[in-house]
């Protein structure tokens, strides 16, 4: 079916191609956030989350004992706070809860685990800080999604209480690249390709096995962990990883709901301000985290 929404966005990406450089790399992402604005009454707020560069975002009806955690996408090497500022704040909005997204380091000059170990000081701050654990959703997305997955696991293996529920945008969790829609929908993905995305792996794993459990939690026993919300659309190379993820998720018994949204390209929520799937999108995450989270 036609998106003259979607054609749109569709042509803003490609009349921006992803440069050569890192640096300007970094800044094209960034550049791609800051085309949307932050609505007037949204209260922006830098903190330091554990000795993690961090940003809190409210609206007026967030209640401040829910927090969601928001990591950024950017396959660990670019991303930031202001990547996405506009679209957690909406995520934020929909559910409720005051967000606090997370400037983790990036690689390479921070390979794995840096990434991890600064979202595990993060929670473990909003603990220390009064947060109910049961209260907090973390969500990411992109490679932002399996480093969410990744905290999980860590937490579980440490015996930490793990938050109240997991959103996965958009889900990088296999860095091995075994997905069959790695191939089958190339032609349809304007951001993330097969090659790209090894690249983006070799820098991060920094020679760490890419199916390791903190590295594609794809392939974590994922027992006892929260509720999972995955969303993906249907036109993106990372489609089998969140296909599989809900598989191997609901085989260890976690409670996965699986939302594949027709055409919809990787990070489409990153869009919602000129794309009504989008909106539509973080409407669903916020009814998810509203109805799953105590005191809703």
């Amino acid at each position: 079916m036609p998106n003259a929404e979607l054609d749109e966005v569709r042509r803003m990406l490609t009349s921006s191609p992803r440069p050569a450089g890192l640096a300007e790399r970094r800044q094209r992402l960034d550049g791609l956030g800051a085309r949307y604005t932050v609505p007037q009454d949204v209260h922006v707020e830098p903190e330091d989350a554990g000795g993690v560069a961090a940003e809190w975002t409210q609206t007026p009806l967030a209640d401040p004992a829910r927090v969601i955690l928001f990591l950024h996408g950017g396959g660990y090497v670019s991303g930031s706070v202001a990547s996405h500022r506009h679209m957690i704040a909406q995520a934020g909005r929909e559910a409720g809860a005051r967000t606090l997204a997370l400037g983790y380091r990036l690689a390479p000059e921070h390979p794995f685990p840096a990434a991890l170990d600064d979202v595990l000081a993060a929670y473990r701050w909003l603990l220390v800080q009064g947060i109910a654990p049961g209260n907090i959703v973390i969500a990411g997305e992109s490679a932002g999604g399996g480093l969410a997955l990744a905290t999980l696991v860590s937490l579980r293996d440490a015996g930490d209480p793990l938050p109240g529920r997991v959103w996965c945008s958009s889900p990088w969790v296999d860095l091995s690249m075994t997905g069959e829609t790695m191939e089958t929908k190339a032609a349809q993905d304007p951001l993330i390709s097969k090659a790209y995305l090894k690249e983006l792996a070799g820098l991060y794993l920094h020679g760490q096995d890419p199916c390791g459990p903190c590295t594609s939690p794809l392939y974590a026993d994922l027992r006892g962990l929260p509720p999972m919300l995955i969303q993906v659309g249907s036109a993106e190379t990372l489609l089998a990883d969140s296909l599989r993820l809900a598989a191997v998720a609901g085989a260890a018994d976690v409670r996965v709901t699986l939302q594949v949204w027709p055409h919809m390209i990787h990070a489409w929520h990153l869009f919602y301000q000129q794309l009504a799937p989008g909106r539509r999108s973080l409407a669903e995450f916020g009814a998810f985290a509203r109805a799953e989270l105590p005191g809703s």
